[in-house]
C-alpha cells in the first residue's frame, strides 16, 4: 500500500485506507451461550403462593475485576498475563477491569490490550499515583493503531519512565480523568497509521503529540501544549489549546464546552465502594478535579446490583423495579428482553467493556422519559436477528424538558457485525430532549466475521429526535444508509467523525433518489435550528472505487442551521464527494487524500 506524506514531525504518514484494507489480524472467538438464572421449580398447588425475594446490593465484584493496592506482589506480572490474552483479541470474549486503590505504584508498565480498562480508585487521579505508565501501542498489528479499539484509562496520575507516555488508540478508547506528570504520545512506535481519538476531564502537564492521529476530540481538560494536526483537531473548554486555525493547522477551539456532566465512577471511601455522580456543569471550562474535591454526589455500592454475566433480562428489570442502579461487571450479557429503565436518576454503569446482546431481535435497553439517567461504560452489540433499535432514550412520545437534570450517554458503544453477523435498522435513537452524548462509537463493521453489504445490514446509525440533544465526540461509521439523522431542533455536535461504507457494491446501491449516496450527516428539512464544530466525514468505497457521493452532510439551507469546520476526505482515492455541504464546497479528486473544507455554512 502507498504511503502518503502529510505535514506533521518526524515524516509521519497519513493513511490511504484505514483499516479493512489491511484486514482484521484479530483472534474472532465466537461469544459463549451464557445461562440465565433458572426460575424455581412450581410449588405444590395447596401451597401458599411465595413472594419474590428481594434482590440484594452490593456484593464481590467478581473474577474479571481485579482490583490491586500498593503492597499487592506481582502486580506487573498480572498485567502482563492479561495483555498476552487480550492484546490481539480483538472480538475476543474477555473482558477486563484493573482497579488500582489510592497509593503510589512505582516502576509499572500496564500495557492495555482490547476489552481492558484500568481505573484509579481515588476521587481524584492524584489519589492513585503510578511511576511508571499506561501504555497503548500497536506491535499488534504491525505499528498500525488504527484497530486499537474498546480500552480505557481513568482517574489516574501518571508519571512515565521516559518522560512521555504513549497512547495510540483508535476509536472506543477513552482517557478520562487523568493526569499525566509529562507528554502525551498519541501515536504508536514507528509513527505508523492511528485514528483516535478521545481525552475528557484531564490534564497533561508536557505536551500532547498526535502526530499520525488523523482526528481528535479533547474536552474540558488542560494540555501543556499541543504538537501538530493531521485532519480534524477539535478542543471545547481546553486550558492551553491551540488556538482557531481551521483548515490550517485544523484547529476547531471552543473556548468552553456549552453543558457537560463526566462520567460516574467507581471509587473507595475507605474500604466502602461507591459511585460518584459528578454534577452537571455550564459553560465548563478545565477539569473537574484540579482543586479539592470534584463536586457532585456519590451512592453506597450496596443501592446497586452488582450483575454478573448469566443474568437475565428478567432478573436485571427486577433489580431495576426495586430501586436498584445496574454496575455490569465485566463480561457478555445475553437478552431476551429490553432492559427497562423507568426510574429518575438511574445509573446503569459497565466495568471492563461489559457487552449486552440482545439474541432475538429485541432493543438491548430502553429508558422512559425522566430525569437525570447515566448510562456510561458498556457495549451493546447486536445480535443476529435484527433489532429495530439497539437504544432508546426516551419513548417515541418523549417531550419533557430534562435541562436542570439531563440524561447521559457516555462510552457506549455500538457494533453491528465484527464478532459475529448482527443487524440493526437504526442503532441509537435519542428521543428525551436535552440528552447529552458524550463519547460514543457507533460502527458497523469493516472488517471481522459476519460482516457484508447485507450480511450485517444495518441502515442507520444514530437518529435524534428529541429537541436540545448536544453531541460531544460523535464518532460513527460504516451504515448502509444515513450514519446520523437530526429531527430534533436546536441540536449541537462538537467533533463528528465518520466513514461512509466502504463495502457498497455500485452506485445503485446507494442511490438515494435523484441524489448520489447518502449524506453522512443528515439534518432535517423541517429543522430551523442546529449547529456543528469540527465534522468529517470519510469515504473509501473499495468494492466499487467509481462511486461518488454527492456530499458529506445535507442540511436545509437556513440561517438557523449553521456549520463550522467541515471537511470530506477521499482516501486514496476510492469513490469521490462531490461537494462537502449541500452544494457546497470543492469536490474532492484524484488519489491525494487532501480533505475538502468548508469553514463557515451557510
Amino acid at each position: 500500500m502507498p504511503h502518503f506524506p502529510m505535514d506533521s514531525p518526524d515524516s509521519v504518514r497519513s493513511l490511504p485506507a484505514r483499516r479493512s484494507v489491511l484486514g482484521a489480524m484479530a483472534a474472532t472467538a465466537a461469544s459463549p451461550t451464557l445461562l440465565g438464572l433458572s426460575s424455581p421449580a412450581s410449588a405444590a398447588s395447596a401451597a401458599p403462593v411465595a413472594q419474590p425475594r428481594a434482590l440484594p446490593g452490593g456484593g464481590d465484584l467478581g473474577p474479571n475485576v481485579i482490583v490491586f493496592d500498593p503492597s499487592t506482589s506481582g502486580i506487573q506480572a498480572k498485567l502482563d498475563e492479561v495483555f498476552r490474552q487480550q492484546e490481539s483479541a480483538q472480538f475476543g470474549t474477555g473482558r477486563y477491569a484493573l482497579l488500582l486503590k489510592p497509593g503510589t505504584y512505582n516502576g509499572l508498565n500496564a500495557q492495555l490490550g482490547f476489552y481492558t480498562s484500568i481505573a484509579g480508585l481515588g476521587l481524584s487521579p492524584d489519589d492513585t499515583a503510578i511511576n511508571g505508565d499506561v501504555t497503548v501501542d500497536a506491535g499488534w498489528f504491525n505499528g498500525n493503531a488504527t484497530q486499537n479499539f474498546w480500552r480505557s484509562a481513568e482517574n489516574l496520575a501518571l508519571t512515565p519512565v521516559s518522560g512521555t507516555n504513549r497512547w495510540a488508540v483508535a476509536q472506543a478508547a477513552p482517557f478520562r480523568r487523568m493526569h499525566v506528570r509529562g507528554g502525551l504520545n498519541l501515536a504508536p512506535t514507528g509513527y505508523g497509521w492511528a485514528s483516535g481519538g478521545y481525552i475528557a476531564d484531564s490534564r497533561i502537564d508536557g505536551s500532547v503529540g498526535p502526530y499520525s492521529q488523523q482526528q481528535w476530540y479533547t474536552r474540558d481538560s488542560s494540555v501543556g501544549g499541543w504538537v501538530n494536526a493531521v485532519w480534524n483537531m477539535v478542543f471545547s473548554g481546553v486550558q492551553g489549546a491551540p488556538a482557531q486555525s481551521f483548515p490550517n493547522p485544523p484547529y476547531t477551539t471552543l473556548d468552553t464546552t456549552p453543558v457537560s456532566r463526566e462520567k460516574p465512577f467507581l471509587y473507595l471511601n475507605g474500604s466502602e465502594y461507591r459511585v460518584f455522580l459528578p454534577e452537571r456543569r455550564t459553560n465548563a471550562r478545565g477539569t473537574t478535579w484540579g482543586s479539592g474535591t470534584p463536586r457532585g454526589t456519590s451512592l453506597p455500592l450496596t443501592q446497586f446490583y452488582v450483575a454478573r454475566p448469566g443474568v437475565t433480562a428478567a432478573t436485571l428489570n427486577a433489580a431495576l423495579t426495586q430501586g436498584l442502579h445496574l454496575l455490569l461487571t465485566p463480561g457478555i450479557y445475553h437478552l431476551d428482553q429490553p432492559i427497562q429503565v423507568d426510574r429518575a436518576g438511574t445509573v446503569v454503569l459497565g466495568l471492563g467493556y461489559a457487552t449486552l446482546i440482545p439474541d432475538n431481535g429485541v432493543t438491548a435497553l430502553r429508558t422512559a422519559d425522566v430525569d437525570g439517567v447515566r448510562l456510561a461504560g458498556f457495549l451493546i452489540d447486536a445480535g443476529p436477528v435484527n433489532s429495530s433499535t439497539l437504544l432508546e432514550v426516551g419513548p417515541t412520545e418523549a417531550s419533557a424538558s430534562h435541562f436542570a437534570n439531563p440524561t447521559t450517554v457516555q462510552d457506549v458503544f455500538i457494533r453491528i457485525g465484527g464478532a459475529g453477523a448482527g443487524k440493526a435498522t437504526t442503532s441509537m435513537v435519542i428521543n428525551s430532549r436535552h440528552t447529552i452524548v458524550d463519547h460514543t462509537w457507533v460502527w458497523r463493521a469493516d472488517h471481522g466475521t459476519g460482516v457484508g453489504w447485507e450480511t450485517n445490514r444495518a441502515d442507520y446509525g444514530i437518529r435524534v429526535n428529541g429537541d436540545d440533544v448536544l453531541a460531544t465526540g460523535l464518532f460513527v461509521e460504516h451504515f448502509n444508509k444515513y450514519d446520523v439523522q437530526w429531527y430534533g431542533q436546536r441540536g449541537r455536535t462538537i467533533f463528528f467523525q465518520n466513514e461512509k461504507a466502504y463495502d457498497a457494491p455500485n452506485q445503485a446501491a446507494i442511490q438515494n433518489g435523484n441524489v448520489r449516496g447518502y449524506a453522512a450527516y443528515k439534518v432535517a428539512d423541517s429543522v430551523t435550528t442546529h449547529e456543528g464544530w469540527g465534522l468529517g466525514s470519510y469515504c473509501y468505497y473499495n468494492v466499487d472505487p467509481t462511486i461518488v457521493q454527492h456530499n458529506g452532510f445535507a442540511a436545509p439551507n437556513t440561517p438557523g442551521v449553521k456549520f463550522h469546520d467541515l471537511l470530506v476526505v477521499s482516501l486514496g482515492g476510492q469513490g469521490q464527494y462531490e461537494h462537502v455541504v449541500n452544494e457546497t464546497g470543492a469536490p474532492t479528486s484524484g488519489t491525494s487524500t487532501v480533505p475538502s473544507t468548508v469553514v463557515s455554512y451557510p
